[in-house]
């Protein structure tokens, strides 16, 4: 049901502004599954913020999670990687006069800079 994974990941992003992010990112990931069906512009926008904002706290030294989560979240990263490739991220807006670049607008590119990004903070 589309409405269930949309309430479910609107759900874990709420938990998530509220800082209880071990549950909201647990949330929020297994919202998008499918990820063939459900993984799109607008719910990849929502889930991106969860996992900045908990890519900030963890180097901010203000949160800790379980290693089971931290793995539950590049492996999700991952399913972005490969089924988000046609997946863009952003809409050219309408006056802008320079081209984004195709490769860089893609859930795929962005889910590889998070992924790296989470490695790096965790030391994994």
């Amino acid at each position: 049901n589309v409405s269930s994974g949309i309430n479910a990941e609107y759900g874990g992003t709420l938990y998530c502004a509220k800082g209880n992010f071990e549950f909201g990112i647990t949330r929020v990931i297994k919202s998008m599954e499918p990820y063939s069906k459900k993984l799109g512009m607008d719910t990849w926008h929502y889930a991106k913020r969860c996992f900045l904002g908990l890519i900030e706290n963890l180097a901010k030294h203000m949160i800790m999670v379980r290693d089971v989560v931290v793995q539950d979240c590049v492996q999700f990263l991952e399913h972005a990687e490969l089924y988000g490739k046609q997946v863009p991220c952003r809409i050219q807006p309408p006056l802008s006069t320079t081209a984004m670049h195709e490769g860089k607008n893609t859930v795929t590119f962005e889910a590889r800079l998070l992924k790296a990004l989470l490695i790096q903070v965790c030391d994994l």
